[in-house]
């Protein structure tokens, strides 16, 4: 098997999904990429997301239902069940931006172990108005010390990466996706590619928009994985920057900063 033909997998955690999970299943159902298999990790679901995942009964499906200890618990017990070449998440009210991106994030992927792209914010699946866009940016030579980060919905990765990197950290609350990509990143020496394309339109608005309370402690747990891998100090340069690069996403410049962060997946 080519590299160009590696089987990808999508990995979706939710609970009580069932208002926006189906424009995320057709969005995956519809890649003409073949190889691939999409593992929804639910949380004991109380509504009907269950009834509508198990609805598509497709070949390509994987379903785990059980109570869990937050979205980073169900994260780690996705990884578990992954048997793509590559692996990447899709949160439960987002959606790959055309039917190509696997596609092309398996031909990325043969000349990198590392993928990330475009993202753009979404009023809804419906109308898919643009209301703020992330532009991927290629890793600058300090990388997580300046600030920047991946859109963690478009950061794709080979398997060996993600055996390396290992589980996501549950001692972290609202960042171990950000952690989990320094890890890859910065510790490894993985070859990293940017993708020049949009690959997943996110939503924003309702209970998936975060607090000003929910900034402010991503921002500090950020600086506590900095700390504990790169050697930060108490304060540094990435607790500035880091949010100050999120303002571009308004003016359609290059940015990247963190995206919403909901029970329904992470970003």
């Amino acid at each position: 098997m080519g590299l160009v033909d590696m089987k990808i997998s999508v990995l979706t955690v939710c609970r009580n999904s069932a208002a926006t999970i189906r424009h995320t299943l057709e969005s995956f159902f519809a890649q003409d990429h073949e190889d691939k298999e999409l593992v929804v990790v639910d949380g004991a679901s109380t509504d009907e997301t269950l009834s509508i995942v198990r609805s598509y009964g497709d070949k390509h499906l994987q379903i785990v239902s059980e109570p869990d200890r937050g979205m980073y618990d169900a994260l780690n017990k996705g990884l578990a069940l992954c048997s793509g070449e590559a692996i990447g998440a899709l949160n439960a009210d987002d959606a790959f931006h055309d039917r190509s991106v696997l596609g092309k994030i398996s031909v990325a992927l043969a000349d990198a172990d590392i993928v990330h792209g475009h993202l753009d914010f979404v009023e809804n699946h419906d109308s898919k108005r643009v209301v703020r866009r992330w532009r991927a940016e290629p890793r600058p030579r300090n990388g997580f010390r300046s600030g920047w980060m991946p859109a963690h919905p478009t950061f794709y990765v080979r398997r060996g990466v993600a055996e390396k990197v290992g589980s996501f950290d549950l001692a972290l609350k609202v960042s171990s996706d950000y952690d989990w990509m320094l890890r890859a990143v910065e510790l490894h020496g993985f070859r990293i590619a940017t993708m020049d394309q949009v690959l997943v339109d996110m939503m924003v608005g309702g209970a998936s928009t975060r607090s000003l309370r929910s900034h402010i402690g991503h921002n500090l747990e950020a600086l506590r994985s900095r700390r504990r891998w790169l050697g930060s100090g108490l304060v540094d340069y990435a607790l500035v920057a880091k949010p100050a690069r999120k303002l571009g996403q308004f003016f359609g410049i290059n940015s990247a900063s963190t995206a919403k962060q909901s029970r329904h997946g992470v970003s």
